[in-house]
Formats: C-alpha cells, structure tokens, sequence
C-alpha cells in the first residue's frame, strides 16, 4: 500500500507543485471542504485546554453519536487554523471514519489571540505537550493518534519526543510536509517565487494586528507588521518577545533535523514530496535510520496538497485515515489482550 503513496502521479493538470500548493488551500477548493465537512462542524464543540502556567489554548472538538474508534488530534500549519481546507478535509474523513475528532489552535492562531497575552512563537512546545495531557485525561483517551501538517507536523513529531516523559498514551502519528530545518525551510521560501514569503508576510501582519489591539497595553506602540521580509521580521520577534539571540538561534530551537529524531520511540508517519516549494526534500534525507520512523517521500504534491483528482482529494487524507486506523486495531487488540489477562 505504501507504494501508492511513495509513487503518486497526480493527473497531468494537477502536477505542478505550485498548482497543487495553492490549489489545496484555494477558495475552489473550500467550497468542496465545507460540504464534505458538514458532520464534523455540527457536532464541533469549542474547548479550553490547560496550557500550564495559565496559559489557555482552544480547539474544537467532535465526538461521535454512538462508538468511536478512538481519538484523533490534528495541529495546523503556522498561520493556519482549526478552519484550515486540509485540516477541515481530514478531520471530515476521519470523523466519518468514526473517529472523534479534536482540532487544536495554536497560541494566536484562528480566533484565539485574546487567550494569552505572550505572542505566538514556534519553541512554545511545552504549552501545547500539556494541553494535550489536559486533553488526554479528560476524556481518559489511550493510544490515541496525532496528524499534523507543515509547523503542525514539526510540533507533532516534537511531542511524541516528548510522550514517554510527559505521560501522553500515543499511537500514531503522521507529519504532513512538516518542517524539518527551519533555516533552510525559510532560505527555500526566499530563493523561490515571491509569493510564498508575500502570502505568510500578509497572514502574519494580519495576525500580529489582532494581537496587538488585543493587548493594546502590551503592544499598542509596535510597528512590527511594518517589517518586510520574514527573515528580518522573524529576528525582530525573536529577539525582541522570544529572548532569542538571533533568528538563526530561534530556527535551531524549533529544528528537528540531524539526530532530533533519532530517540523516538512513538511510531510515526512522515509524508513529503520531492517538489515541495517551501519546505525543501534533502532535509529528509538525513533524518536518522530510527524504526519507530516511517517516511514517506512522493514525486509529486507541492507542500501540503497531494491532490488526487479534480474532486481536489488529498492523498495525505488517504495516508492518514490508513494510518490511524492500524494504530485504532492495535490499540483494541491491546486493551483486550490486557483485558483476557486480568480475568486469567
């Protein structure tokens, strides 16, 4: 099975990779999303998670009417949302897959900037490794799955590093595209066409408005939406409310690349695309020989599409869904072994 994945060929108009990057999170193509996610946001429901140190973050939760096959946790891409097309088309197929769905914002990402006063950053792993213990023990969820895509996936792969020590029950995760290298993600993004850097400058700036009249008090005299260029704006934020020493330092902080991954024990799923614009495919290539690490690398899919045909489907839905329920079917096979040995 993993050989449709590693040797997908999407039709002839959809092989570009830039077609397919923003095909995927286009207005075309959300129209489709909505209609085929209206079962998951009818039965969404917003939560509130324990971020520690009084930090909140919220996400929208979906559970099933009657028996679920377990729980599964998608994380967006920076500057992305819970509203997201892929994390809405991948949430719709695994809730209609029986999954219960939970889709988590990160700090000042959607609707959330007023929760926290601290600004959004990409290091602030720990808040997001406990709101999802919180999310664990409020609904007793064991050998749950964790799906993320582009930052999403970095996080994901940065918090099953962190499952064993911090008590998360995890069965499977899956990083879409994530970002390995953050410096070279970055240099990718300046080196290729314009509109990549544009489109994140232009989300960002918006952002970092909301947050500021949010927390007027805090920010009301910053002019950092004025800066041009990520790089330049980045080393601003991170040296200035990250307590970085440069932005270089801040890419290492958040960088899964070398040996990072070469401790992990929680079985992951990594899918990439040798064409993906943003986040260049050698830094895969030397990730460490680890057996709990699948990866996963497709000619073809830009970054974070893999759209299959015209009904603009994704492959990574495909991979997901085949993902998590194996780690579901382990995950029963386990509770009933455990179950047969108590009454032995």
């Amino acid at each position: 099975m993993d050989e449709l994945f590693r040797n997908f060929v999407p039709p002839v108009g959809l092989r570009s990779r830039h077609i397919q990057s923003l095909l995927a999170s286009s207005a075309v193509r959300r129209r489709l999303v909505i209609r085929r996610s209206e079962a998951l946001r009818e039965r969404a429901q917003v939560w509130t998670l324990d971020g520690g140190l009084d930090i909140r973050l919220q996400g929208l939760y979906s559970r099933q009417v009657s028996q679920s096959r377990g729980l599964a946790v998608l994380l967006h891409g920076w500057e992305g949302s819970v509203n997201s097309n892929y994390i809405l088309a991948n949430g719709a197929r695994l809730f209609d897959a029986g999954f219960d769905v939970f889709r988590l914002n990160f700090r000042d990402h959607g609707d959330t900037h007023h929760l926290n006063p601290g600004i959004f950053h990409s290091c602030r792993l720990d808040e997001v490794v406990h709101a999802l213990r919180d999310l664990q023990d409020r609904l007793e969820a064991a050998h749950w799955c964790l799906g993320g895509y582009s930052l999403g996936g970095n996080f994901s792969l940065r918090v099953a590093l962190k499952a064993e020590e911090s008590g998360l029950s995890l069965g499977q995760i899956v990083a879409v595209c994530p970002v390995i290298n953050p410096a070279n993600a970055m240099i990718s993004m300046e080196q290729g066409i314009r509109f990549y850097e544009r489109y994140f400058e232009r989300k960002w700036s918006r952002s970092l408005r909301i947050k500021q009249a949010s927390f007027h008090d805090l920010y009301g005299d910053e002019k950092w939406y004025e800066i041009r260029g990520l790089r330049e704006r980045t080393h601003y934020l991170a040296t200035r409310h990250a307590g970085f020493e440069s932005a270089e330092a801040y890419f290492d902080g958040y960088s899964i690349a070398h040996q990072r991954l070469a401790p992990l024990k929680v079985p992951a799923t990594v899918l990439t695309s040798a064409d993906d614009p943003v986040v260049p495919v050698g830094d895969f290539e030397d990730l460490p020989d680890n057996p709990a690490l699948d990866l996963i690398i497709s000619p073809y899919g830009g970054h974070c599409g893999f759209l299959k045909n015209w009904q603009l489907e994704s492959l990574a839905d495909d991979l997901m869904l085949q993902r998590f329920l194996q780690a579901a079917d382990e995950g029963n096979s386990q509770r009933q072994g455990s179950g047969a040995g108590e009454r032995n």
